[in-house]
């Protein structure tokens, strides 16, 4: 096959010989540079005294003359007749330049008779080279990114580069980005296109490809579109360079399009094609997304729509009217925007009320999993008083979920009776647990007619978890839990969930001390997504617990307004007790209380309360949790004081007891423990742990005893537990050896949950202080106070101020102004005032 000729070779042909006989073709889709190739066959021809002529003018002599038809494809079958008689005379200098389509009778005998003569003229896209050297000149050596860039969205496409080109500025240019002044030239193009060939393009801008028989659906219905005709339109839009050779749009095309095109036809367009998508069973989502922008959901709703004036010929009540027919359009976009983007589905579940779909429920589940509760609320509340029997149940469980969020557990298990699905039922039947109702164990949560889809199993083995939390043993409740966490995985993000199977095997797995199934727990979920945005923090409140457990210092997000809150409030006056901040434990205390207040008593609140005990009866504010207290008791209670949950919270309180002195009360929760040894290793820790501090109040402690228990609380990771326990056996006896002894296990333990890096500071002249007066300088410089210190470091008030004044003796200094300066300079501390 002879190769194609380029347009360099047929130029230069010309200019060798301009008077020899030349017959061409030059078909290429609009844009690609053929009215400018003939503009320079005509230049070069009239500098030789050639006369070029067009159709439009007499030719009777062959002589020095050159015939050159431009947009052959626009001619009549007479004018093309005569091209063809023209070409076929001997000696005969025709040009004839064309698009693929159309093709008017007459059109492929001349092309065919012009390719006799030679080869067909090639006009290839515009190489990244070419469009570089197009912008150098308005650009003074441009960016390979732009360069790239404009190759892009031009798809090399000369007219569309040249328009590109013309329009960029050095801001531009900069910026690597297309000036929106490369748009304007299409508005021309899309006003010349047939109304047919529009469309196809309008269907393709709105995603349909080249689906012909959605294309087809859309076109007018009096042309009885089929196959053929689709395909011929599509042909008919590849010519005019706006569709490139695999019928996409061009990149820059389609902006014009978006940008240019007639909104209300675009508009009724996407509108159809989502319908017809519908109908097929199809994606819907990517036609209806651009309409939000387009502000086309408004269609339907109340006192507006999209108005006359945007080319889709009817007024506003006929907007009504037809914007109806798309309220499943927009549900069912909604629905498939719910696990990726449910704030998107909420705009579109109001866009399908709007049209008068039944949506209020959807829309409040969608709200829910974007994270705003209260809007959800509102939405879920109106459909409870509004909607047909199935927005109803809905709504309740959406409504459900929000309080279970709140911390409202017992009104969350009234409206879960009102929804019938299986997934109510068992989280109906976590919350009437956590608030003190068992449920019958002859009717197992989730139980039903529904099939045991994925989320059924999950939310069945988290009621039978809990169950067992009170029933049953840590083992089997966590069991059941870590069983639902893998079975509810796959759904990710997309499900409403008033909690998950992570965050309850972790609340369960923190009152038993299992601290690394509550880590591996957590970390899923997190790592999984589940629960979506409004169960993150939660996740990560639950994570920061288990760390201060081990005795670390971890980051507290805020959490949301309710139970996330209050156990954020906890977490921040935990881990400022455990310091020996009390600047900080006051600090944090009214927020935490605010918290609390507005919390009632459930079994997952039982772990913040706890630690608000203890805040408490360090600050002397125990009345602010005396209520709660009470209210926990007569919970347990209604329970038969299942010991997973009681024993941490008399672990808490026996805390409480020692730092308010209450001894009777120390005595009782210890007595209360006692009791619950055998149950688990956790409750055998603290038994022993409980025994040794009334041991050590009353001033008869065991040494090995104490080290004993300590080690038994640190096996189950609760270091920063078993280092306070010796620590203050070693301050309270008189025996020095026994002091030594229990100095030492609790130093150990100690640097076991500091770590390397909480470490002090070294001195900068390590022969200037020790290493325990180094210590006692830094925390001097943190603020604390000498009893402060010596129970960070387990020492005695008399060892601290003995340390103190080695220190002002070394350094030769009496004032504490003078003091601090020293030891900021020493120790390489920052003066923050």
């Amino acid at each position: 096959m002879t190769a194609p000729v380029t347009t360099a070779g047929l130029l230069a042909e010309v200019t060798a010989d301009p008077l020899a006989p030349v017959q061409a073709a030059i078909g290429a889709p609009g844009g690609h540079g053929k009215t400018t190739l003939l503009h320079e066959l005509a230049a070069v021809w009239r500098q030789a005294g050639v006369t070029v002529v067009t159709p439009w003018q007499a030719a009777e002599a062959v002589g020095e003359q050159v015939l050159l038809a431009d947009d052959a494809h626009r001619l009549d079958g007479p004018r093309l007749d005569a091209l063809i008689a023209h070409a076929q005379r001997p000696g005969a200098r025709i040009v004839v330049a064309y698009r693929p389509w159309p093709q008017p009778r007459g059109l492929p005998a001349l092309i065919d008779l012009l390719r006799r003569a030679r080869p067909p003229v090639r006009l290839p896209a515009l190489t990244a080279a070419q469009v570089r050297d197009r912008l150098a000149r308005v650009v003074a050596d441009p960016a390979p990114e732009l360069v790239a860039l404009v190759t892009e969205q031009t798809g090399g496409v000369p007219r569309y580069v040249a328009r590109v080109a013309d329009a960029l500025t050095p801001a531009d240019a900069a910026a690597v980005r297309i000036p929106l002044g490369a748009l304007a030239g299409f508005a021309a193009d899309l006003d010349d296109l047939d109304p047919d060939v529009r469309t196809v393009l309008l269907a393709a801008e709105a995603g349909a490809g080249l689906s012909f028989d959605l294309v087809a659906a859309l076109l007018d219905a009096a042309t009885a579109p089929d196959a053929g005709t689709v395909a011929r339109l599509v042909d008919a839009g590849r010519a005019t360079g706006l569709l490139a050779a695999d019928g996409s749009l061009v990149p820059l095309a389609r902006r014009a399009i978006a940008a240019l095109g007639p909104i209300g036809l675009r508009i009724d367009v996407r509108q159809r094609l989502a319908a017809l998508q519908l109908a097929r069973g199809g994606p819907v989502l990517p036609l209806v997304r651009p309409l939000l922008r387009d502000g086309a959901l408004v269609a339907g709703s109340a006192g507006g729509g999209l108005g006359p004036g945007l080319g889709l010929g009817f007024g506003p009540g006929e907007v009504y009217a037809a914007g109806g027919g798309f309220g499943k359009v927009y549900a069912a976009a909604g629905e498939e925007a719910l696990g990726g983007d449910p704030r998107l589905a909420a705009e579109l579940f109001a866009a399908a009320a709007g049209a008068g779909q039944g949506t209020a429920a959807r829309r409040a589940l969608a709200t829910a999993l974007a994270g705003d509760l209260d809007e959800a609320s509102r939405l879920a509340d109106q459909a409870l008083a509004a909607d047909a029997p199935e927005q109803r149940a809905e709504a309740a469980y959406v409504a459900a979920a929000v309080l279970t969020q709140r911390g409202q557990t017992a009104q969350a298990a009234a409206l879960y009776r009102w929804s019938p699905s299986a997934v109510a039922a068992g989280f109906g039947s976590i919350a009437r647990i956590a608030t003190g109702h068992l449920d019958d164990p002859e009717t197992p949560a989730g139980s039903g007619t529904a099939p045991p889809t994925l989320l059924h199993s999950a939310v069945a083995l988290m009621a039978r978890g809990v169950a067992e939390s009170v029933t049953g043993t840590p083992a089997a409740a966590l069991s059941a839990l870590v069983q639902a966490a893998t079975t509810i995985e796959p759904a990710g993000p997309a499900v409403l969930l008033p909690d998950t199977p992570a965050a309850l095997g972790a609340t369960i797995a923190l009152h038993c001390a299992e601290l690394d199934t509550a880590d591996a727990l957590l970390a899923r979920a997190v790592h999984s997504g589940a629960g979506g945005a409004l169960l993150a923090d939660r996740h990560r409140l639950l994570q920061a617990w288990v760390l201060m457990q081990r005795g670390g210092r971890p980051p507290v997000p805020d959490g949301r307004p309710g139970r996330d809150r209050l156990l954020a409030g906890a977490l921040r006056a935990g881990l400022s007790r455990r310091a020996s901040d009390l600047v900080g434990l006051r600090s944090s205390w009214p927020d935490a209380c605010h918290a609390l207040i507005g919390q009632p008593v459930d079994l997952f609140t039982l772990l913040p309360l706890g630690e608000l005990a203890v805040t408490a009866a360090r600050l002397g504010e125990h009345h602010r949790v005396a209520g709660h207290l009470a209210e926990a008791d007569r919970l347990l209670a209604a329970l038969g004081d299942p010991p997973l949950w009681s024993a941490p919270l008399h672990w808490s309180r026996l805390h409480a007891a020692i730092l308010a002195e209450d001894h009777d009360a120390a005595a009782r929760h210890t007595g209360s423990l006692t009791g619950l040894r055998e149950f688990s290793p956790y409750t055998a820790a603290v038994a022993s742990a409980a025994t040794q501090w009334t041991a050590v109040l009353a001033g008869r402690a065991d040494p090995d005893a104490v080290i004993a228990a300590a080690h038994e609380l640190s096996a189950l990771g609760l270091i920063g537990d078993g280092a306070r326990l010796v620590g203050q056996a070693a301050i309270r006896t008189t025996d020095r050896k026994a002091m030594t002894l229990l100095l030492d296990c609790a130093r150990t333990l100690q640097e076991r949950v500091a770590g390397p890096a909480a470490q002090p500071v070294a001195a900068r002249d390590p022969q200037l202080l020790s290493d325990r007066e180094r210590e006692v300088a830094a925390l001097v410089l943190d603020g604390l106070t000498y009893k402060q210190i010596a129970e960070r470091l387990y020492l005695s008030a008399k060892t601290v101020e003995h340390h103190l004044a080695r220190i002002r003796q070394r350094l030769d200094v009496t004032g504490r102004p003078e003091l601090l300066i020293r030891l900021r300079t020493l120790l390489g501390t920052k003066d923050e005032n």
